[in-house]
């Protein structure tokens, strides 16, 4: 369960936050959500892919971080072995909520700081403080809410990144068959990849105005990404020893 609860300095001037990696923290997720805006530092340590939220039917991409529920291939016990974690990684415990923001008009919100308190990051204990002696925020939380910025940025454009995507049938699912050393199968399945076919046979104009939006690059570093599977495949092997 979560329970969010709006950054105030003066209820949370005594909370911090720990930052050390482990399962106790909910670091062992098979895949995180990603976006377009990142993709250039995703791609260069997990393949990117794509999943369909059940309930509303959306698409989102993912880095993927390992091949069964709950297995983080890059999590070794408290240290993540990659160069760069996810940036829906790193703002764990916070998340951008919305207020009503009546000096502009009826209905109108604004994007606040908010903070899970029943996330295991959390306490009075140690870790990161959220605020100075005096009231003003930290270092750790100005990080922070530059890093939800960023994330909340990359959403924003990550929707018309799958508008156009879908516009042109651009997205297809598709399974991988897995062969451990110890002779087990693994199956991956309910993700979607980019139709490279479909991709290829697009004419000059649209594939233009992709890359005038900026998604051009994001498609073909989707698509460079899935190098990154054998790298996977290889820490999934070492675990077996």
């Amino acid at each position: 369960m979560s329970s969010f609860a709006i950054v105030d300095s003066s209820v949370h001037g005594d909370l911090k936050v720990n930052t050390s990696r482990g399962v106790e923290f909910g670091d062992n997720l098979m895949f995180t959500m990603t976006y377009p805006m990142e993709f250039r530092d995703i791609q260069s340590c997990y393949p990117i892919f794509f999943s369909k939220d059940p309930e509303t039917g959306q698409f989102y991409p993912v880095a993927l971080l390992g091949f069964e529920d709950q297995t983080n291939l890059f999590l070794n016990d408290d240290q993540w072995d990659a160069t760069y974690i996810p940036m829906t990684v790193r703002r764990q415990p916070f998340l951008i909520g919305f207020q009503a923001d009546p000096d502009k008009g009826e209905g109108a919100t604004k994007p606040v700081v908010s903070i899970d308190m029943d996330s295991p990051r959390v306490s009075n204990g140690d870790g990161e403080s959220l605020f100075t002696e005096d009231g003003k925020p930290s270092e750790f939380l100005q990080k922070t809410i530059g890093t939800l910025e960023a994330i909340h940025r990359g959403l924003e454009h990550n929707k018309g990144f799958i508008t156009a995507l879908l516009e042109h049938d651009l997205l297809e699912s598709f399974s991988l068959e897995i062969t451990l050393k110890d002779g087990s199968n693994n199956k991956l399945m309910g993700f979607y990849t980019i139709a490279e076919e479909k991709l290829q046979s697009l004419d000059g104009e649209t594939l233009a105005k992709f890359n005038t939006q900026g998604y051009l690059q994001s498609i073909y570093m989707a698509m460079a990404s899935f190098s990154r599977i054998r790298p996977m495949i290889d820490k999934k092997n070492a675990a077996l020893d």
